[in-house]
């Protein structure tokens, strides 16, 4: 079998086949252990800023080995990786510079198969979107989540958790000794998010495509069963670069709707609309906003986890996990999509898997909620779409009319938020601008906090809305993702104090009540600059990312069609 690593390494000329394999000697790896054999890129995304995706430091080891034992040798790399914990003033620009990273190895190196190793919210989908780019034979092993801890006596889950209790603290029913007690029971071990946030949505997803093997997905990063699954994703991609399955073949149309049906039975992250919509567009195909909102419609929610329902990701695993639920959405699914296994949906979920706590992942036919899912937003006031988490919002304000409260600066908010005297009223909507993907990278400001006054007279969900995004663990009847966004001149900053809004998601509308006349004249105005650097990489992002209803991608890293992707190219000359 003709190999890629064969233009290096098997190359005519006797002079450029010197060289390379001169190269390898020099890292310790002889001809005789690598010559005819796949070579594996293991893309490594762990450093000591990244708690999330510190397991794979361990990890690595168990995938090289399953590459050994299939007749592959593995060649580790180390990518830039995506903290969210840390990165300021968000994480999702980085998304992009980390599939480039991704991208660019995979194109220069003399690689003939790809593992990914991600875990925490943007290095997932951003090495979905650097494999997807190239064509490669491609797994991606998670790290695990990280265990539910305890305090004071309750259990506590990282993400969703901290932001119930900041609630509370806000309210004036936490301590200071409290909440300094608090900073060290919230998260003792590592791995992602305990509950369903935008990793673990993510890995699933990244399962229901075809990308992870079956069943690998929700297994927590303390179990053992981590290193078993990181040894079989070794083999498996030697198995499939010898019978070239590549992730095109993985990814395709019929692939995405089911990740999208996924996402609504999970009541998973909004952050995966923006990812689905970027991997999707590196092979040249097309998600549409609307899309979310029809294949989610029928689909009802069916796991009772955090930030949508109680339970945690290690109730899940115990529940039977991501195999339970789609063995139970099956149905509704294109059965005919393969998995990593290169067997198809049906082959390999189709005798269902057994749900241990039904109180954790239900029955399709008696679900936990019959609404789940994306609800897009359309209208005067975002043209291109909003969107909201149904399953995570209050259903009492999906229809509601209230004057807005604007707000440009996001500490000001704060302070404002702070203030005992500051007028606001709970049938307020409260609007935050000018954070969207140009401005300043799209942070995850959108779940702006109850004001402290309304926080305390017992208020703990209000309308809002904004151009940002927010965590996958966060909760609330938040609209996000305003498209265009303001810095774009998009309605949403056409918005002053006073002007009535009104939300109706059961009909998918999001409107402005002002005269047309009024916002021409507003148009006029001058749009607010973007905080952007001037320089670098953040300089490119706000010249070349795209809006929120397109994924957040760079456009000159998006083709047009399918036909038009580009994927690896033929190598010529020396290297």
């Amino acid at each position: 079998m003709a190999l890629r690593s064969d233009q290096w390494f098997a190359h005519k000329s006797d002079e450029t086949r010197l060289q390379h394999r001169a190269a390898m000697r020099a890292g310790g790896h002889v001809p005789e252990s690598f010559a005819g054999k796949p070579i594996i890129g293991i893309f490594n995304s762990w450093n000591d800023f990244n708690s999330c995706n510190f397991p794979h430091k361990e990890l690595v080891e168990y995938v090289k080995r399953g590459v050994y034992m299939a007749g592959g040798y593995p060649m580790e790399l180390h990518t830039i990786t995506t903290p969210s914990d840390f990165m300021k003033p968000s994480d999702l620009p980085y998304r992009n510079l980390m599939a480039m990273d991704i991208e660019e190895q995979i194109r220069a190196l003399p690689i003939d198969g790809v593992v990914l190793l991600g875990e925490c919210d943007k290095t997932v989908p951003a090495q979905l979107m650097g494999a997807a780019s190239c064509d490669l034979p491609t797994l991606q092993l998670a790290a695990g989540h990280r265990a539910s801890t305890t305090f004071k006596g309750k259990k506590v889950n990282y993400g969703t958790d901290l932001w119930k209790y900041s609630e509370e603290r806000t309210a004036g029913k936490i301590s200071e000794e409290d909440w300094s007690e608090l900073e060290k029971c919230m998260t003792c071990s590592r791995g992602g998010c305990p509950v369903m946030g935008t990793a673990s949505t993510m890995k699933s997803v990244s399962e229901m495509l075809g990308v992870m093997l079956p069943g690998t997905s929700s297994i927590p990063a303390g179990h053992s069963w981590r290193q078993e699954a990181a040894e079989a994703t070794g083999k498996r991609i030697v198995e499939m670069v010898n019978s070239n399955l590549t992730i095109s073949k993985l990814l395709t149309q019929e692939a995405f709707d089911n990740a999208i049906r996924l996402l609504a039975a999970l009541g998973g992250s909004t952050n995966a609309v923006i990812h689905l919509t970027a991997i999707a567009g590196r092979l040249g195909l097309q998600i549409e906003l609307d899309r979310f909102a029809e294949l989610s419609k029928d689909v009802p929610l069916l796991v009772n986890l955090q930030p949508s329902g109680v339970g945690s990701m290690d109730d899940f695993f115990e529940a039977g996990g991501i195999q339970a639920v789609i063995g139970q959405i099956l149905p509704l699914l294109d059965g005919n999509c393969l998995t990593a296994l290169g067997r198809t949906l049906t082959e390999v979920y189709g005798d269902g898997v057994p749900i241990y706590k039904t109180d954790v992942i239900s029955e399709l036919e008696q679900p936990i909620a019959e609404k789940s899912g994306i609800a897009v937003l359309k209208g005067n006031l975002a043209p291109n779409g909003a969107i909201l988490k149904v399953s995570a919002s209050k259903a009492e304000l999906h229809k509601h009319c209230g004057p807005a409260i604007v707000f440009e600066d996001y500490e000001a908010m704060l302070d404002q938020l702070d203030d005992l005297d500051f007028p606001v009223e709970e049938n307020s909507v409260l609007l935050l601008r000018y954070c969207g993907p140009k401005a300043i990278g799209m942070p995850e400001w959108g779940e702006i906090p109850i004001p402290k006054r309304l926080m305390q007279q017992g208020v703990r969900d209000m309308v809002r809305i904004s151009d940002a995004r927010m965590s996958g663990t966060s909760y609330g009847t938040v609209i996000l993702h305003t498209s265009p966004e303001a810095a774009a001149g998009g309605p949403i900053g056409l918005v002053r104090n006073g002007d009535m809004i009104e939300v109706d998601v059961e009909k998918g509308m999001l409107t402005l009540h002002v005269e047309e006349s009024i916002l021409e004249e507003r148009r006029k105005e001058p749009l607010r600059a973007g905080t952007h650097g001037a320089r670098g990489y953040m300089r490119l992002t706000a010249d070349h990312i795209l809006q929120a209803d397109q994924g957040c991608d760079f456009d000159f890293l998006r083709p047009d069609s399918k036909k038009e992707a580009v994927f690896i190219p033929p190598i010529v000359g020396r290297g």
